[in-house]
């Protein structure tokens, strides 16, 4: 497609960016460089509303969470706190705090972030240590659809963007790993780990 090519896997149904075409870490922190995205920032508020509403209607009161790729300007980690819950921020180039990552979350976000990840099983298992029982995996990313729309979609030229998911890949995820998951408008999945115990 172009000079890229890609994989699909035949379990999960994601579609993979050849690992050789994948950026560097300079070429990725250029790119995040020109995101824009302030707390005051009304419309990008909203689009994230889409994620928060429904999370912040599943959450306990008073929950602790991590917003994991959180960027340089972690909107959704303040909509959440105006929700009354605690959000711890981890990012690669932005918050790169390792300590976060040593303790688990009644509820971790990762928006716009999965389809960064250059190895996307080695993350989910992250998530699962992290995830406290009965916490909430709240993701947000453009799903793919149909295969034939693919070369034109502008979720793919973003050089950034090196995995791509389809409904079915997240469903897949969750029960891979023992979750639930609810897909309560187009973009987002929240996956909830079960209870420990009878």
């Amino acid at each position: 497609m172009g000079d890229r090519s890609y994989w699909r896997c035949s379990n999960c149904l994601a579609t993979f960016l050849h690992p050789e075409q994948r950026p560097g870490p300079d070429a990725e922190l250029a790119e995040y460089r020109l995101h824009q995205n302030a707390e005051d920032d009304a419309q990008y508020r909203q689009f994230l509303k889409k994620l928060s509403d429904p999370l912040l209607q599943r959450l306990p009161p008073s929950s602790q969470g991590l917003d994991y790729g959180c960027g340089p300007g972690p909107v959704l980690a303040a909509l959440l706190r105006e929700g009354g819950h605690a959000v711890a921020l981890y990012d690669p180039f932005f918050h790169p705090d390792r300590s976060v990552l040593s303790v688990t979350y009644g509820f971790i976000t990762c928006t716009e972030v999965i389809e960064h990840f250059h190895q996307p099983a080695v993350e989910f298992r992250r998530f699962d240590s992290l995830l406290s029982p009965s916490g909430w995996l709240a993701l947000m990313t453009n799903f793919q659809t149909d295969d034939n729309r693919f070369a034109g979609w502008h979720y793919r030229r973003d050089p950034t963007h090196v995995v791509f998911y389809r409904e079915a890949t997240l469903q897949w995820l969750a029960q891979h790993h023992g979750w639930t998951c609810e897909i309560p408008c187009p973009n987002v999945a929240l996956m909830q780990k079960p209870a420990s115990g009878p």
